[in-house]
């Protein structure tokens, strides 16, 4: 990315240093100077107009506008502002210049105030060292700090409940309700002069006087800290959507990637950048100069690749494509700027101020065009099949042909905070993190934007942090992955009916995770180590096998957080903390192995195996047969890899006669105990239920069944006589004391009618339609 600066002409600027920028719409800033002027700019026409001059006492210091919408609703009040100035008031000013109401607030000037994100209260800070609360028509709620020194900067917490303000050289963090927990850390070497907090990411920039910026997370640890700087930075601010930050200081405006690292530096001659706001569409910022200036400026060169392809936008409304295979150039011209873009699965959906393009990579003349319904989009997702735009109104679903599919809606939604981390898509099933409450994660079916299964919300015992949709292969077999705050990895099934769905931990310390885009592999980075799970749903059918079916190497040379970019084939892009990129290229074996068996082409599928030689992928092989009941593939795998005790097991399996005890017994083998024993009750083999219980030593259980089904109680009996007997123990458990009394175990009794069951059975099995075709 590169930020381009222009500036109006030298003849346009304010007198004295402007302290203060902020825009309403995506072409309409407005700037505050201490020469008492408001001025509006329009950087699409250049036009510069004065709103009002301030009475000669007020110097502005800082100024927010009201927010524009909750949820796509919007405000009554947006339409003004709060200025904070040096004589200690805040001012409610109009749109128009009209000052609707000014508040004493401080001792001493009022350095800072903000909105809430509901636009429900407000926050200034002052050099009297107060943070204050206020009703939205400026009635002082409550006084939430008093610091021994003045509190330079406030940004609010993204649920709008705590309060993140400066104190020298510490960050504080202070909830809204009284007696909670407050968070405070030394931050800086110098005096704090700026700090943001953005809702999407949940991340802490600050700057200060030590010529250093750092980001931070909301508890507090240091994720990124700049070397020194030739001047104090005096001004640092998040773009909307968390991806970007820019940082201003003395004739220098820099551009970084929300991890820490710089994309773009730029020396215009502006004095001290005191303040900059970003646009709501993320595509430009302004800055407010110490010489009067107010500098624009609009990010460009911004880059996407997808196998052979890497697209540019080289200007705020054309694209330049490459073809690296032919070296093919195409030029693509938009309305309209553009302000998202996302290139995968052959399309790229781009959206512009008003519309959306789709393009496919086979034909780049003619794209598909709809207009959007309202707002800024602020996040494109891709799936094989469809796209999802998410803009302030809603998410919407649409197809590659420009079809809206489904729109899903959930209580509380806020679509302002949602980011790649916490929206997955795949080709039927969208999954999105909750923001009210992070511990849920609500999943739609795509087609109907309607719950999946019961239509309750997938619920964790800890926080989420980061979630992820496999991308291939069947509904029914849908899997997410997803990082808790502990950053333990885990996987469940988004098929979600009444019963709950075993939530599985197949990782800790993961940083970073990605299926692939062709077949159900996941990758991770995990501490040190870089991780491929080659067949997640191991864990489902043979949960040791699990560590036999990665691939892993050593993660050090990625440096410290690095981030996976993406997944594509069998390449992996990784990010490094320096904003470099790494090409990691895996076996392509496992991604044709997949293909095989989505295809049940098991005997292609052994072949494979065969010829390459590798335990992994005969590891893989072994559990992808038996989860899809393939015994006779799942035996020569398990022997393969030397499983011994597992062929034997299959073998006993094959020789049952009936279907359902050889379905009951392939459950039993991926550790489903209870749904072997349901399927065995309901398909009337009583006997074979109470047996499983008997060897699994599950004496209560298979009591509680005979007696039940008035069916081998003796059998339960004897068997426990024995096991005990082979102990040394005595029975001391009251209910098989009970049932014992005055019963004498006769094991020829109970041979013949365990003979006459197994008979039965086979009766039974060679009746069955199947068995008769």
């Amino acid at each position: 990315l590169i930020v381009k600066i222009y500036s109006f002409l030298n003849l346009i600027k304010h007198k004295e240093l402007v302290s203060c920028v902020g825009w309403t719409t995506a072409d309409e800033l407005y700037s505050c100077s201490d020469d008492h002027q408001i001025m509006k700019w329009n950087p699409l026409t250049s036009e510069t107009t004065r709103v009002v001059k301030l009475p000669d006492d007020i110097y502005p210091i800082d100024f927010h506008w009201f927010p524009r919408s909750i949820s796509g609703k919007k405000q009554s009040h947006s339409e003004s502002f709060v200025l904070t100035s040096s004589d200690g008031k805040f001012h409610l000013i109009s749109k128009l210049g009209r000052v609707e109401k000014s508040v004493e607030a401080h001792n001493g000037a009022a350095l800072a105030g903000r909105w809430n994100y509901e636009g429900t209260a407000l926050v200034t800070v002052g050099e009297d060292g107060q943070v204050k609360i206020w009703s939205k028509s400026g009635m002082l709620r409550s006084t939430l700090a008093q610091q021994g020194n003045p509190v330079y900067s406030v940004a609010w917490g993204p649920d709008s409940e705590k309060v993140l303000f400066t104190s020298g050289k510490q960050l504080i963090i202070k909830p809204l309700q009284p007696n909670a927990k407050v968070l405070q850390w030394k931050a800086h070497d110098g005096l704090i002069l700026k700090t943001d907090w953005n809702s999407v990411n949940d991340l802490i920039l600050s700057a200060g006087e030590d010529c250093k910026y750092k980001v931070w997370d909301s508890y507090g640890r240091l994720l990124y800290s700049s070397q020194l700087h030739e001047y104090p930075i005096t001004s640092i601010a998040w773009a909307v959507d968390g991806e970007l930050f820019a940082v201003g200081s003395f004739n220098t405006l820099r551009l970084c990637d929300k991890t820490g690292w710089s994309y773009a530096l730029e020396k215009p001659n502006t004095g001290s950048i005191f303040n900059i706001s970003w646009s709501i569409d993320g595509t430009q910022l302004a800055g407010a100069c110490g010489n009067g200036h107010v500098i624009f400026a609009h990010i460009v060169e911004q880059r996407w690749e997808w196998k052979n392809f890497e697209i540019t936008l080289i200007k705020r409304r054309t694209m330049k494509v490459h073809n690296v295979v032919n070296d093919a150039m195409d030029s693509l011209e938009f309305r309209d700027r553009v302000i998202k873009a996302s290139l995968n699965y052959g399309y790229l959906v781009v959206s512009t101020s008003l519309q959306c393009y789709v393009f496919s990579t086979k034909n780049w003349n003619t794209p598909l065009i709809f207009d959007l319904r309202e707002g800024t989009v602020s996040l494109i997702l891709q799936a094989e099949r469809h796209f999802l735009l998410v803009d302030g109104g809603g998410l919407y679903l649409y197809s590659y042909e420009g079809r809206l599919i489904s729109s899903p809606k959930y209580p509380g939604m806020r679509t302002d905070i949602l980011n790649a981390q916490t929206v997955s898509l795949s080709n039927d099933t969208l999954a999105v993190k909750d923001k009210a409450d992070e511990k849920v994660i609500y999943i739609f079916e795509a087609l109907s934007g309607k719950p999946l299964g019961d239509g309750k919300p997938l619920t964790h015992k800890t926080e989420i942090v980061e979630i992820a949709l496999d991308q291939k292969g069947l509904t029914n077999e849908r899997k997410i992955a997803f990082i808790d705050k502990n950053r333990d990895l885990y996987i469940t099934s988004v098929k979600r009916f009444g019963k709950e769905q075993k939530i599985v931990n197949i990782g800790s310390m993961v940083q970073t995770l990605a299926w692939n885009d062709t077949s159900n592999i996941l990758c991770g980075i995990q501490d040190t180590r870089f991780t491929v799970w080659y067949y997640p749903n191991t864990v489902y059918v043979d949960k040791d096998l699990l560590p036999k079916t990665l691939f892993e190497k050593d993660a050090s040379e990625f440096s410290k957080n690095p981030q996976i970019v993406c997944f594509v084939g069998n390449e992996i892009t990784i990010r490094r903390a320096d904003g470099s990129l790494v090409h990691l290229s895996i076996s392509p074996y496992p991604g044709i192995l997949h293909d095989h068996v989505r295809a049940s082409r098991w005997e292609d599928a052994v072949r494979l195996c065969r010829f390459v030689k590798d335990q992994t992928l005969w590891a893989c092989l072994a559990a992808m047969a038996v989860a899809n009941k393939d015994m006779a593939t799942a035996e020569i795998a398990y022997a393969a890899i030397g499983e011994i005790d597992k062929v034997q097991y299959i073998n006993s399996i094959k020789d049952l006669p009936s279907k359902e005890s050889r379905m009951a017994h392939m459950l039993l083998f991926s550790g489903n105990t209870q749904e072997a024993e349901t399927l065995l009750l309901q398909t009337g083999l009583v006997y074979q239920a109470i047996q499983v219980n008997i060897n699994l030593y599950n004496w209560d259980r298979a009591l509680e069944l005979a007696v039940k089904h008035k069916t081998h109680v003796d059998t339960v009996l004897a068997y426990r006589q024995k096991f005990l007997e082979d102990f040394g123990k005595k029975e001391t458990n009251k209910r098989f004391l009970q049932y014992a009394q005055g019963l004498e175990v006769d094991w020829n009794k109970i041979k013949a009618k365990i003979e006459m069951e197994i008979a039965k059975e086979r009766e039974r099995a060679a009746a069955s339609p199947a068995a008769r075709t």
